[in-house]
């Protein structure tokens, strides 16, 4: 007890707050919006990107060709020489990162046979080299395989998809939608005796 008073005893004294001292205390700062991407990259692009084999950063048609057919081969393990939408859903996930990444199997598939021939990617991937190589060199660089793409930015981040203020599913506040008609299609009342009384059509 007496050691514990000794320790009581050494322990330095608090400072006494002078006069007309002020303590602040700052919030933390709230967190800034992330900047939109202006470049980015389609999977169909990237994909493209990864068919470089000899190392130069750039694809030639040559590259496009072996790299499109490995591809094919990889998920037509059984050599049917197509791929069903099944098997090509199975082939966009590899590739393109996603099942639902485009191009989809419908704008590949020209002949609406419900099956993917290689013959068929590699004319669509030999369409999407000519939108790509926008200098006409018969090279895709990766600047050309990026996409500007831009949108409106606020103090809240990108607007597009967001709604205006009062506004829901293009109704104002008092009910009206853009062109200042009633959102019951400018019906008053009951329908006519004519019409049933749930679906307004004639009975």
């Amino acid at each position: 007890m007496f050691a514990f008073a000794l320790l009581l005893a050494a322990a330095p004294a608090p400072l006494p707050q002078q006069e007309g001292e002020t303590v602040t205390v700052r919030a933390p700062l709230p967190a800034a919006p992330q900047t939109p991407a202006t470049l980015v990259a389609e999977p169909v692009a990237m994909m493209i990107a990864t068919f470089d084999s000899n190392g130069d950063a750039m694809v030639d048609r040559a590259e496009l060709e072996e790299g499109v057919r490995r591809s094919f081969e990889a998920i037509d393990t059984a050599k049917t020489g197509k791929l069903r939408y099944i098997a090509f859903s199975d082939w966009a996930l590899r590739f393109l990162g996603d099942q639902h990444a485009l191009p989809s199997p419908y704008e590949v598939d020209r002949d609406d046979d419900d099956a993917i021939t290689l013959d068929e990617l590699e004319n669509h991937f030999s369409r999407l080299f000519a939108r790509y190589d926008r200098d006409g060199d018969h090279l895709v660089s990766r600047a050309e395989l990026l996409t500007y793409r831009t949108m409106p930015v606020d103090a809240q981040g990108p607007t597009a998809g967001r709604r205006p203020p009062g506004k829901k599913d293009g109704k104002d506040r008092d009910g009206k939608d853009r062109d200042g008609k009633p959102k019951d299609g400018g019906r008053r009342g009951p329908p006519p005796a004519d019409r049933d009384d749930l679906t307004g059509r004639p009975r």
